[in-house]
């Protein structure tokens, strides 16, 4: 044979397979969620590109209300088509669900990202700047704090409107993370959440040092927290050769159809499976803020300016359970028996900590940090019971408490005084006496937090507890309703901070905002009230979407 009949020999044999792959199906009318956040996120990088300055923050307002309203509907619309129930199933090629717990979580950080949004486009706050509205955000990203170039910047009015489209990628991440059925898509869900997080958390206008440090340890422990996450999924792929949640759970079930050679000898190793399981797990607890992997939470929740903590301390811990969870009940429902004690020492300690250190804080925001990390440790009872009730009340809480803290973070850029916001606690002595009605609905989302009856705090704990109980963590139930305890004392101590103690003459005031602040509070109030009041509407609705498609 010549050496040109060889190669085009070879050319063809090559060529073969090529012409047996098959094009992508993708269902993009049940990605549409997701679609419409990206496609509006690039609507936003053009308008950064191509849009006059003074014009591109009432463009980039538009468009990003726009697209979660929009993506908002095709979530609603999804779910009264029947995805959530009798039409689940896996798009994308395998790479996506729809199913009731994606679709209501979807529907969650959408709210709450809405919510956020007014939160971020607040102008009002802070006193005007050389005649130009200010927001919460740097001037000029790019500027050194205190540089000349700052001052110019400032002087000029420019505003960094980019933090909308950064929001919006953000949002796209979180949609795919709990919706994620391979552990690819998992991985990129998660970079796509958390490298605009990182921008954000440095943007401060005020204290601009502080926030970029908090950027800083937040993208160091999140790369490492990201480390540990693929490795965890290289292993797993190494245990079970695919990346797919239901072929790993039957490899791990021992049910899978038909056993090569290959997969024989690694099904056999039972190292791989345990440490990848438990890497891939860790890198989640980062993500939700769970003891021992919360060190960065406090740090970055008191650098980062106030809308970005409050967006993100609702919406990341949303998407990140809706992860676990899927990961717990979809793909590692055979090792129930390994992963439960660990996570029961893992929810123990959360709540503790959590509630036992924010005891000894004197900042409202480090405070609120404390206290998501106690609550990161009563949804852990929830997912613990490994029941279909665990599902829903885990969904219930994790709704309830996202207005909850995104209302706590809008009232607290409220609170100000020469140098910005004023978070020492000392500074809202006698707040009550100066402005009864912002010190009011501070309290109602403190009380929420604490779980006192007819707040949604008390349905959502009480919902979660019941599931753990019901689920065989009786003892569980007892430390948490004792952290519950715990952490009432400085809650309440936060109220009588505000209504009993001497204003100042020297203390802050209350800036008055524009509709949009008050819309993100006015919220916040009515979603707490009504999920305290008649919360069986919401659970039901939870209980219905709480089945994962497998």
């Amino acid at each position: 044979m010549s050496a040109t009949a060889a190669v085009h020999n070879l050319w063809t044999t090559a060529a073969d397979p090529i012409a047996k792959i098959d094009a992508p199906k993708i269902e993009y009318g049940q990605l549409a969620p997701t679609l419409i956040v990206v496609g509006a996120a690039l609507v936003g990088v053009l308008v950064e590109a191509f849009v006059p300055r003074k014009s591109r923050y009432y463009a980039q307002m538009f468009v990003s209300a726009v697209a979660l309203v929009a993506a908002f509907a095709a979530v609603v619309a999804l779910a009264a088509d029947g995805y959530a129930t009798t039409k689940a199933g896996i798009a994308a090629m395998g790479a996506v669900a729809v199913d009731g717990p994606a679709l209501f979580l979807q529907g969650t950080i959408l709210l709450t990202a809405l919510v956020g949004l007014f939160t971020f486009a607040e102008r009002r706050l802070d006193p005007e700047a050389h005649g130009n509205r200010v927001d919460s955000f740097a001037a000029q990203a790019a500027a050194v704090p205190g540089s000349d170039s700052e001052k110019r910047a400032v002087k000029a009015g420019f505003t960094t409107t980019e933090v909308f489209p950064l929001l919006l990628f953000a949002v796209a991440g979180m949609l795919v993370f709990p919706a994620a059925n391979d552990l690819l898509t998992l991985f990129v869900a998660l970079e796509v959440l958390s490298l605009p997080l990182y921008l954000l958390c440095a943007l401060a206008r005020r204290k601009r040092l502080m926030s970029q440090e908090a950027a800083v340890k937040y993208f160091l422990l999140g790369a490492f927290a990201s480390a540990f996450t693929l490795f965890g999924i290289a292993l797993l792929y190494g245990y079970a050769g695919s990346m797919s949640y239901a072929t790993i759970a039957q490899v791990v079930d021992g049910t899978v159809p038909e056993i090569t050679p290959a997969l024989a000898d690694t099904m056999g190793n039972d190292a791989l499976l345990l440490i990848g399981a438990g890497l891939l797990v860790m890198g989640l607890l980062f993500k939700v803020g769970a003891v021992p992997f919360h060190m960065w939470t406090p740090d970055v929740y008191q650098g980062a300016p106030t809308p970005v903590t409050g967006f993100m301390a609702a919406a990341t811990k949303v998407a990140a359970f809706g992860a676990l969870l899927r990961l717990l009940y979809v793909v590692l429902p055979g090792l129930r028996w390994d992963w439960r004690p660990v996570m029961w020492g893992v929810a123990i300690v959360t709540m503790l900590a959590g509630a036992i250190v924010a005891i000894t804080q004197t900042d409202i925001k480090r405070l609120l940090a404390y206290s998501s990390i106690a609550h990161a440790g009563f949804i852990l009872a929830g997912v613990i019971a490994a029941t279909p009730s665990g599902i829903s009340s885990v969904l219930f809480y994790l709704a309830a408490y996202s207005f909850v803290t995104i209302g706590a973070f809008a009232v607290v850029t409220l609170v100000r005084d020469a140098g910005g916001e004023a978070t020492h606690l000392s500074r809202w002595a006698g707040l009550g006496r100066r402005s009864p009605l912002v010190a009011a609905v501070f309290a109602v989302f403190l009380l929420a937090f604490a779980g006192i009856p007819l707040t949604s705090g008390f349905a959502g704990k009480f919902a979660v507890f019941k599931a753990a109980a019901e689920g065989g963590a009786t003892p569980l139930v007892v430390v948490g309703v004792i952290s519950s305890a715990v952490a009432a004392f400085f809650y309440i101590r936060v109220i009588v901070l505000m209504f009993f103690s001497e204003p100042r003459p020297e203390g802050p005031t209350v800036a008055v905002p524009s509709p949009l602040t008050t819309t993100a509070i006015a919220v916040g109030v009515a979603v707490t009230v009504v999920l305290g009041v008649a919360p069986q509407y919401f659970l039901d609705l939870a209980g219905d979407a709480g089945v994962f498609v497998r």
